[in-house]
């Protein structure tokens, strides 16, 4: 029997007297834990609040768990909801799901992850993730200079499934790099010897050390770690540092966390990719609200197939050639 997580406090907010006080919509992140989707979680409580939706909030129970999520959107299309918001685990098996809630006539529309393919959802609010990739791909390239030729990269990914979201900042770093891509909607295929190899972390702390040590047994002199987020990265840096490598290994991210921007402020990350979560789920409220009004779906960004919620790249150590700003700007838009 399926089951699925609801986040500890179910968002249940109406204002009496709304406009849309009738308005259901629903939240479903990857988990409930990670602050990303805390912050996400408060961005769309926050704008529910505003506009009198009663918003109901789902988590899977760890990042992966596609079941819960399928279930989230069971519940939801069953209690007449309007709207989905959805991060999803994996993102080619929740199609099924996501076409029955659109069959049922709710809008539905990814949040930080692409569907696979993208068009399955009726819209995509989200971090362009290969500029995010890409970014720190070039920055840490021009960091090294003429040693990138003969670099030793880790790669810490998402999962063996490969969504979306982990394909686009792993290929977008490599790309920033100066990596030839081989198929460029998926991982692992690359035969640049440069690549020491990839492994999954589940994006937490304890995946990114375990990830990193078996990279390490496979070559100690790894000088260049590609994490898909901060968590990650925390991992990486605590199995450099039992080897005494942490000084001399150029780590890199994407989020942009206060955890995470505070880690490149202490020189545990070189640089981070930082992403806007509240935005995308405030933004994401407020085009249910107006789907629930009269119909009308968002439209994406001019020349992209998606909302594009901007990135940001956060270092204290600029490179030439590649946008950035210092951590205390990165301090003044974190989240987390």
């Amino acid at each position: 029997m399926k089951t699925f997580v609801a986040t500890s406090t179910l968002a249940l907010t109406v204002m009496a007297g709304a406009a849309f006080a009738e308005t259901n919509a629903c939240l479903i992140t990857k988990t409930d834990t990670n602050p990303f989707f805390v912050k996400m979680k408060e961005g769309a409580t926050a704008k529910a609040a505003e506009l009198g939706l009663v918003l109901k909030s789902y988590a899977g129970k760890v990042d992966g768990d596609n079941e819960s999520q399928v279930a989230a959107i069971e519940a939801c299309i069953a209690d007449g909801a309007k709207g989905i918001l959805l991060t999803a685990s994996d993102t080619a098996a929740i199609v099924d799901s996501v076409k029955a809630a659109r069959d049922a006539g709710l809008l539905v529309i990814a949040l930080d992850t692409p569907l696979d393919p993208i068009d399955a959802a009726d819209a995509t609010f989200a971090t362009d993730n290969f500029a995010a990739g890409l970014l720190i791909g070039k920055w840490a390239n021009a960091t090294l200079g003429d040693a990138a030729a003969n670099a030793k990269i880790a790669m810490l990914d998402l999962a063996i499934s490969q969504p979306s979201v982990d394909v686009l900042r792993d290929q977008g770093f490599l790309q920033g790099f100066g990596i030839d891509l081989a198929d460029p909607d998926k991982w692992g295929d690359e035969t640049d010897p440069r690549i020491v190899g990839h492994e999954v972390t589940a994006g937490n702390e304890e995946g990114g050390l375990t990830a990193m040590e078996a990279l390490l047994a496979k070559d100690p002199d790894i000088n260049v770690v590609y994490t898909i987020n901060e968590p990650a990265a925390a991992g990486a840096y605590e199995a450099l540092k039992a080897v005494g490598k942490e000084g001399s290994t150029l780590i890199v991210s994407v989020d942009g966390g206060c955890p995470g921007v505070a880690n490149v402020k202490d020189g545990i990350i070189g640089a981070t990719s930082q992403q806007y979560p509240l935005l995308m789920a405030s933004k994401g409220i407020e085009a249910i609200a107006a789907y629930a009004k009269d119909g009308t779906k968002p439209a994406p960004t001019e020349g992209k197939n998606f909302f594009d919620t901007g990135v940001t790249l956060i270092t204290d150590k600029p490179a030439a050639g590649v946008d950035s700003v210092d951590t205390a700007k990165g301090l003044d838009l974190c989240w987390g």
